[in-house]
């Protein structure tokens, strides 16, 4: 990283030279290590050592870093800085007008849909050197990720989500005045585009909220070169003005949401449809998607939203019936005619999502796997998902003992018949545990009782990640089981510690 860094001996914008910093912290930026913080285990290390080595190249890193780092690698590069300077090593050309960048104006080029904007922020040093910061937020992906800081609370779980969207690239442009031009046309050109200036305050409000998410996700769905400009963004986004606010989702209740669902059965949008009670429990699934996973935007239609409705989501986490199979494409495209023209999105808006809709059906056979068609019971999958969390299916299957074939074979323990147990309840899922454990001590059946429940609930994810990568390694199941239950009964209450310790646990050796 220093010989990177003598590549700032050599330029002589500041620009460019923030810029060479940024890709260097890049290099680790996303990552997530065994052994702590990675800014501080690489970050921090960095500056010590640059601050050893007292070379031109380590001062001009510092100095960079003073201004990109995080605030603690801020503090300490500047006191390194420092001491360089006080023993007589020189200093880049530059150093002096990196802190003298300022925000000048923020607009953003948005399509009609609501998938995503473009927000443009340009600065300039003191009036010179213009250019701008062009940040890319997803407003689709980013209700479906898992926040890293907190595993236990899925963005999607709370009230209402803690962004309006997510950073999913940026990069920076010298042509200003082309740029603003070229998206001023786009905006009037063509009917899908909107292109408006922003309130700089808002703007920070915007920016800062879907960076946090960016970066408190595990593997965001960035672009690939996006760490490089990682730290330019942050830095940038900082010295914009304080004082906005995001506007606050609407919260939809049971009765707004039946509300919602009764006025569109009821329009000419509806009205070919046949299967009227598939027809309504499948909006109902179209309108909680769109509030627990669109930022409380249910009305919103739009092709990319479609195809992740239709291809991902339901097939992912929806236990459906065979008639509401059938149903749901045709649902769904009723409701993007019904949905659209309240919305006021442009009749070609309407059309291009119908588009992809039925491009989408044709994928949608293949994409939803019945989990009937695997061979299994239907009445037992039911009694696994009684909430219909298709997602749910493979990790309660491996929680409990109630598929195997023993219990298929017997049906019964002792004077009980376990093809009438409920895993849902604990009592009953307390009767299987023991059966599987026959003379097992108290102790250790609650202990399988705790990692069952997390398991059946499915908190934290990273439990569920954790045992089926022991079990790609070779590991068998009760062996994962128990040393699930010695993570948890070692990390207590600390739900950092307990990621920490799956994510090392993960990594485990396949077993001799």
């Amino acid at each position: 990283m220093l010989q990177h860094a003598r590549e700032l001996l050599a330029v002589r914008s500041p620009l460019d030279a923030e810029l060479i910093v940024s890709e260097i912290l890049g290099a680790w930026w996303g990552h997530r290590i065994p052994e702590g913080d990675v800014e501080e285990v690489i970050g921090e290390a960095l500056i010590d050592y640059a601050g050893t080595a007292g070379t031109p190249a380590a001062l001009a890193l510092l100095t960079g870093m003073a201004y990109l780092g995080t605030p603690r690698q801020a503090a300490e590069a500047e006191g390194a800085a420092l001491e360089l300077m006080g023993n007589g090593v020189a200093r880049p050309g530059w150093a002096d007008r990196v802190g003298m960048v300022a925000p000048e104006d923020c607009y953003v080029s948005r399509d009609v849909f609501g998938d995503q904007d473009s927000v443009v922020c340009t600065y300039s040093y003191g009036g010179a050197e213009r250019h701008a910061l062009v940040i890319l937020v997803d407003r689709n992906k980013a209700g479906a990720v898992q926040p890293a800081g907190d595993p236990f609370a899925p963005a999607a779980r709370a009230g209402h989500p803690p962004a309006s969207g997510m950073v999913r690239d940026a990069w920076v442009s010298s042509q200003v005045d082309k740029l603003l031009d070229h998206c001023r046309r786009e905006g009037r050109d063509n009917p899908l585009m909107r292109f408006e200036q922003l309130d700089p305050r808002d703007t920070k409000a915007l920016l800062q909220s879907a960076l946090d998410l960016t970066d408190g996700t595990d593997d965001p769905p960035v672009n690939d070169n996006f760490g490089t400009y990682h730290a330019f963004v942050r830095a940038r986004v900082d010295i914009l003005p304080p004082g906005g606010r995001l506007p606050q989702p609407p919260v939809y209740g049971p009765d707004r949401r039946a509300t919602i669902a009764a006025r569109f059965l009821a329009s000419d949008e509806a009205e070919g449809l046949s299967d009227r009670s598939a027809a309504s429990r499948c909006v109902d699934r179209i309108i909680d998607y769109g509030c627990t996973h669109d930022f409380g935007r249910p009305l919103r239609v739009s092709p990319v939203k479609c195809e992740m409705f239709l291809l991902d989501w339901l097939p992912r986490k929806v236990l459906l019936s065979p008639t509401e199979q059938e149903a749901v494409p045709h649902v769904l495209a009723a409701w993007v005619r019904w949905a659209g023209k309240r919305t006021g999105l442009p009749e070609e808006g309407v059309r291009t999502t119908l588009d992809a809709l039925w491009d989408a059906t044709a994928k949608f056979a293949e994409a939803y796997r019945d989990p009937s068609a695997f061979g299994l019971d239907r009445e037992l999958v039911d009694r696994l998902l009684p909430d219909g969390d298709l997602e749910a299916l493979p990790r309660r299957a491996f929680a409990l003992p109630f598929l195997s074939g023993t219990h298929r074979r017997t049906g019964r323990h002792g004077f009980i018949n376990l093809s009438t147990l409920d895993p849902a309840d604990p009592d009953d899922r307390r009767i299987l545990l023991e059966f599987e454990h026959p003379g097992a001590d108290e102790e250790h059946i609650e202990a399988h009782e705790r990692l069952t429940e997390r398991l059946w609930d499915g908190e934290p994810l990273q439990l569920w990640d954790t045992a089926q990568s022991l079990l790609d390694v070779g590991y068998e199941r009760h062996e994962i089981l128990h040393r699930l239950i010695d993570v948890l009964e070692r990390s207590g209450d600390d739900p950092e510690a307990l990621r920490d310790a799956l994510r090392v646990l993960r990594h485990e050796p396949p077993p001799e």
